[in-house]
C-alpha cells in the first residue's frame, strides 16, 4: 500500500499500526491480489476516505459498517455510503425511512453521505476493501485491528461521543467502549441491523438520530444536520 491519505490528525496515533507485521501481511495479500488481476474496491486512494474527511477530534458520532459494498461503481470508502449516481441501497433506504419518520426528514434521491462525514460522523466500515462481486472475502486479513485501532482512539477521548451500532457485528466490534450506562462518557445506541432481513426487528423505530442529537446537544455540541444536500 502506497502512503495512506487521510487527515493528518490520524496519522500519528496510528503510526504503529502502519508498522507492525499484521498490516505488512495486509499489505502483501492486497499487492497479490491485484498482481493476479482481482478488481478490489473501493479505490486504493479510498480505502481510508472516512478517516480523511473525519478528523480525530471532529468526531462526534461513529457508525460501523461491515465490508465495503462490492459491486462496481459503489463503494468509496464510508461505510452504508454509495457514490452519486448509484442506486441507494436496500439498508440505506431503510436509514432513510427512520430518519423520516424520527426527524421528517424526507429520503435523499442520492446515497451519497460526505456531508455526514464532513460534520464529524466517523462512516467506518470493520474491513476497509473487498473483491468485486465476492461479499466479505477481505475478512480476516488484518484490516479488523486496524478498525479496532481507530475505535480505541475515538474511545480513549475526553469529549463524549455517539456510537451508533446497528447489528451484532457492530455491537460485538464495540463491546469495548466506555458507555454512559456502564458508568463511561460516550452514548451507545444499540439496534438491529437495517438491512431489510433485520430491519422490521426494531431498527425502524429505534430513534437513533433524534437521540444522538439530544445527547450532543446536551453536551454543549451542535446537532447532526442529518438531512443531506441535492447533488448535481
Amino acid at each position: 500500500m502506497s502512503e495512506p491519505k487521510f487527515h493528518p490528525s490520524w496519522l500519528e496515533p496510528l503510526r504503529g499500526e502502519f508498522a507492525s507485521d499484521y498490516m505488512a501481511s495486509l499489505r502483501a495479500f492486497l499487492v497479490a491480489e491485484k498482481a493476479a488481476g482481482k478488481a478490489i474496491f473501493p479505490k486504493g486512494p479510498e480505502w481510508f476516505r472516512a478517516l480523511d474527511l473525519t478528523p480525530l477530534d471532529n468526531v462526534r458520532v461513529v457508525i460501523l459498517g461491515q465490508d465495503p459494498y462490492h459491486g462496481p461503481g459503489q463503494a468509496h470508502g464510508l461505510c452504508f455510503s454509495v457514490k452519486p449516481g448509484t442506486r441507494t441501497p436496500p439498508s440505506l433506504v431503510n436509514i432513510y425511512k427512520e430518519m423520516e419518520a424520527d426527524l421528517g426528514i424526507p429520503p435523499a434521491r442520492h446515497g451519497f453521505l460526505e456531508h455526514w462525514a464532513e460534520q464529524g460522523v466517523l462512516l467506518l466500515n470493520a474491513v476497509l476493501t473487498v473483491q468485486m462481486g465476492m461479499a466479505a472475502s477481505h475478512q480476516g486479513r488484518g484490516w479488523e485491528r486496524f478498525t479496532d485501532a481507530v475505535i480505541r482512539l475515538v474511545n480513549a477521548r475526553e469529549k463524549p461521543v455517539v456510537f451508533m451500532l446497528w447489528g451484532s457485528h457492530a455491537q460485538k466490534k464495540a463491546a469495548f467502549v466506555e458507555s454512559v450506562e456502564r458508568g463511561g462518557r460516550h452514548l451507545v445506541l444499540r439496534a438491529p441491523h437495517p438491512s431489510p432481513l433485520s430491519a422490521h426487528t426494531g431498527f425502524l423505530g429505534c430513534r437513533h438520530f433524534s437521540k444522538a442529537n439530544a445527547f450532543l446537544e446536551a453536551h454543549g455540541e451542535k446537532p447532526i444536520d442529518w438531512a443531506l444536500p441535492a447533488i448535481g
